[in-house]
């Protein structure tokens, strides 16, 4: 991944991550062990081009998604 890219990524995640623990009232740490469960920023990096196209709650919203089918699919 390009410099410049790579910057551009992690600007997003982190952004992202800041308002995903508001959202949720989680601590770093917490989020850290949301984040080693459900790869959150995985998500973000790969998803970054049409993510960042979306407005930040359309981004917090599809996570909510993504992390509630993946508990879904582990209490199964």
């Amino acid at each position: 991944m390009e410099s410049r890219k790579f910057n551009d990524v992690a600007y997003f995640q982190i952004g992202i991550a800041r308002k995903y623990m508001r959202r949720h009232n989680l601590t770093p740490l917490q989020f850290v062990e949301k984040d080693k469960q459900y790869h959150i920023l995985h998500f973000l990096e790969i998803g970054y081009e049409p993510f960042h196209l979306t407005g930040d709650e359309g981004v917090l919203d599809e996570l909510d998604e993504i992390v509630a089918e993946l508990q879904a699919s582990a209490a199964r």
